[in-house]
Formats: structure tokens, sequence, C-alpha cells
């Protein structure tokens, strides 16, 4: 008979911690999963799931007016209803909540709903309870920051924008990174008057320069009004309700709402690491060996807790890996190159391994190839939109080091050549395929002459 409680107790019921709880039960483990507000984490519920929904409801209204181009005529004026975008969006995360209960009851994973605080090495509370566990994992993931400053008080974040009770007519989003460019994407198509904020020269940085250059000429003709080089002061509520927003340079901007999108941190408070000895780094994050083992030989962590890249299917892996390692006692294996992401910005990026810039700074002899073009579509409906690719190889083997993409299905194209990519894929193996016709994808396979250097 054991001396713990369970074998394996989870905090956190996100991508990573479901996967690593199912995964460890199916090895005859006693698992226990802690959970005190996202059942299935925030890619579920507040994050990439529903975020994606909304970016599907924004794009019917250019898919509207170009199918009067295609022959649909006579249609009476589309008009956006917002409480049955917000409420079908809850009902749908609602059923995925069930889901995941259900995954992780039928692998006889044990649910505790509650915050769960780590009391000791191999203890755990939740609430006015105590369990023992031969291991502690914490996949807690991250929490949307905003930084203080006077007024940051009436701003919201991503957490709360699925769930508003008006949608608002102006709205300005401020951030640099992927959720602040969906977000304006997803306010601009649902024809509120949307502005972004960034206090940068240019927002997505890491990301390859010339497709940062080209989301930002296409956002700019879907009304969305970017504002670089931008820090907000304050913000002030007024007696209508409305937010005045004042800039360092003393601008003033006056909106219904504000979201901030400046940033995740860890979501470790009060869980009791430090009193435990945990190391944390600089930033909060938890900091972790190869095995997801911390500097407490009981606690692991894993996912966007321990800093690494902020994906969902990331955290898939390591969980797998991590059961895997306790399986078998050897060294987790997790491949970080070449990893595929998306931005469902409008129109959405899709990339995967290096940036030229990365790829020069590691002095790599590229030889780069890109193709603008405006897609089929619209050739006919005449909208003003354009589709950008990029291809990074080193001109010293022929490898494929780098595939950039700007336009619609961006990141379901890159999904394809990012196993391309793992595998090895030469230009020349790229050349020598045949492409789909016509699709925006065979332009991968047909790009010929070298951009000059």
């Amino acid at each position: 008979m054991s001396e713990f409680d369970f074998d394996l107790f989870v905090i956190g019921a996100g991508s990573g911690g479901v996967r690593a709880a199912r995964m460890a039960a199916a090895t005859g483990m006693r698992v226990a999963v802690a959970e005190d507000r996202y059942m299935g984490g925030t890619c579920v519920n507040v994050g990439c799931v529903p975020k994606k929904l909304f970016v599907y409801a924004s794009s019917y209204r250019e898919a509207f007016e170009d199918a009067q181009a295609y022959g649909w005529q006579g249609q009476t004026e589309a008009k956006f209803v917002w409480p049955t975008l917000r409420d079908n969006n809850a009902m749908e995360i609602t059923r995925l909540n069930g889901i995941y209960r259900k995954l992780l009851g039928n692998a006889g994973v044990q649910i505790i709903d509650g915050r769960a605080k780590l009391t000791g090495r191999q203890e755990v509370a939740v609430g006015d309870d105590t369990y023992t566990a031969e291991r502690i994992l914490v996949a807690t993931g991250g929490w949307p920051f905003v930084p203080d400053f006077p007024g940051s008080e009436h701003v919201i974040t991503s957490n709360e924008v699925f769930s508003l009770e008006v949608m608002p007519q102006r709205v300005l989003v401020v951030g640099g990174g992927y959720i602040a460019v969906e977000f304006a994407g997803i306010f601009a198509g649902l024809g509120v008057e949307t502005h972004l904020s960034y206090r940068r020269d240019l927002f997505l940085r890491g990301f390859d320069r010339d497709i940062r250059n080209f989301v930002r000429d296409e956002m700019g003709k879907k009304q969305v009004n970017l504002h670089f080089n931008h820090d907000v002061k304050s913000i002030e509520k007024q007696p209508d309700g409305s937010l005045k927003v004042i800039d360092v340079a003393g601008g003033e901007l006056e909106v219904d709402t504000v979201l901030y999108a400046t940033g995740r941190k860890p979501n470790t408070h009060g869980l009791g690491l430090e009193r435990l000895g945990v190391v944390l780094h600089k930033d909060g994050t938890i900091g972790v060996d190869d095995n997801f083992r911390s500097s407490v030989t009981s606690i692991f962590a894993l996912g966007d807790v321990t800093g690494g890249p902020e994906l969902t299917p990331v955290a898939l892996a390591e969980a797998m890996a991590l059961v895997k390692h306790w399986q078998t006692g050897k060294t987790a294996e997790i491949d970080y190159n070449n990893i595929p992401t998306a931005v469902f910005c409008q129109p959405n990026i899709g990339t995967v391994g290096l940036t030229e810039e990365e790829a020069r700074q590691a002095q790599v002899p590229v030889v780069i190839y890109k193709s603008d073009f405006r897609a089929m579509r619209h050739s006919v409906s005449g909208r003003d939109e354009r589709t950008l690719m990029k291809l990074i190889v080193d001109g010293s083997n022929d490898k494929v080091v780098g595939a950039h993409m700007v336009g619609p299905d961006a990141g379901e194209i890159i999904q394809g050549i990012a196993v391309a990519m793992k595998a090895g894929a030469t230009k020349t193996v790229f050349d020598q395929t045949i492409g789909i016709h016509p699709t925006a994808a065979e332009e991968f396979v047909t790009m010929r002459t070298p951009v000059a250097d």
C-alpha cells in the first residue's frame, strides 16, 4: 500500500496538465488534477479556441461584400448581433469543458475543483482538504499582465473580452504581440472603430521583418488605426462611461473599451513554490531541467509556466515526453527546433524555422525567395489584399531553414511545409515537387528566382 494518496498530483487542467494526467493514469498511476477556473486551460476557455471562432465571425463582413462580385445580389445588408456570437461561443466552451472532464474521468483521473497550494514537497492543499503525492506537476500556465498606471483598473484583458455585456463602438488594443494584432483584426472585422497602440516602431517582434512590414500594410487596409511609438500614460473614465486615453506625448483618444494585450506572466501566485525552495527565474517562470524537474526533486513543471514556447502543442509534447521519461527513465526528448506557428491576424501569418534576421545573425549563407501577389479570389472581388510567401535557404547545403507566409489559410499551408522542413527538405526538393493548381500553396514550390542580396 502506497504511503501517498496519489502517485501524481497535477495542478492545472490546461493542455499540458490534462495530457500528462491522462497519459500517467494510462500507465497505472493514481492521478488527481486540481483546477480552480478554466477546465481545459486558457486555450479552450479564453485563448486559441474562442479567439479563432471570433476570427471566423469577423471575416464574414468581407465575405458578404466579396460575394457580390461573384453574382450574389439582392441580399439585405448584414447586421452583426454581438449577443449571438458571445452566447454561442459560451455554449461551445461549456461543451468543451464537459469533454475535458469526461476524458479525465474516463482515464480514471480524480478531478478536484479548487485552487491548489503546495503545503509540502509532497503535499497539496485544496480548500480545507490536504492530499499527498509522490510527484507533483505544476502546469498552471500564464496570466495576462497589465502594467500599473493611473486608470489601469478600467482596462480589460483577453480573459474578459469574450464575455463583454455590450460590444463597444470604439476600442483601443494595447500591445504588439500576436494577441494584440489578432484582436485588433477581430474588432475591426466586426465593425468596431479600432485602434492598436504599440510603444515601439513595429509590432510582432521576433517575426521575420518582411512579414511584420507586410502585416502592418495589410492591417492598415482593414480599418485598423495603427499607433506606433505610442505609450499610454493614463486612462480617465468619463461621465458617460467612455474612456479618455492620454499618451505620454499628451495626445488624447476617446474609446469605449481598452483591451490590454501586453504579455502574460507565469500563473504561480499563491502556489507556495518559493516557501518550498523551488527556484524561480527573474520573470517568475519555474526553473526545470531536461526532464521538467524543478530544484525540488518531487516537483515538476511544464508548459507556459516554465518559460518555453507558449504554444498549446508544445505543452502537449512536453507532457507526453515527461510521462515517457517516468516510464523509461530515459531523458525526455523534445525538439524545439522548427516549431511551426500561426498568428490569426487578418490576413493570417504562418511561420516555421529561422527568420531572415536570425539566419544572417547565425552567419548562414542565406538565399532568399519571395513572392508577393493578389490571391485568385480577389482578382474577381477586387479587394485590395495581398499574400506574401518567403523561403529562406541555406546556400551551403540547399536546405530550407525558414518558411513564412501572410495570407488566407497560412497556418494550414505552413503545417505541411513544417513536415518537409523537419525531414530536411532542400530547395531542390521543393522545386521538384509538383504544385496543386490553382492554389496559393503551389507558390511555395514554384519560386525559382532568388531575391537579389
